[in-house]
């Protein structure tokens, strides 16, 4: 399914149970952290977490995530690549291949 398609069928869910009406941004964002730590809690105790649990938690931050986007009439698409390219401006390949370094603190560590 499509990108497009997906978020048509998340409308259409939401408006055929009438809970738009509680999907303010800030109530959007709560549910993305809510969700994200419920997908954290999957590898709470051990780093081999059960897919099927992943895979659920996963969905719920997406659909948080794309639900938020639409509200705010933002398009994932376009927001990510954004955010790319000032993310590839702090983290220029040649300085941070293979790193975990801030992008702070990136040009001053030795290898």
């Amino acid at each position: 399914m499509a990108k497009r398609e997906t978020l048509e069928v998340l409308r259409t869910f939401m408006q055929e149970r009438d809970w738009n009406q509680f999907h303010s941004p800030e109530n959007l964002a709560k549910s993305i952290a809510i969700e994200a730590g419920e997908l954290l809690e999957c590898f709470q105790w051990s780093a081999e977490a059960d897919e099927v649990d992943v895979r659920d938690e996963l969905a719920d931050v997406l659909t948080y995530s794309l639900l938020l986007a639409d509200r705010m009439g933002l398009d994932p698409d376009e927001i990510v690549r954004e955010k790319l390219k000032i993310t590839e401006k702090k983290y220029p390949v040649d300085l941070a291949y293979g790193k975990a370094t801030k992008y702070t603190k990136i040009d001053s560590t030795e290898d």
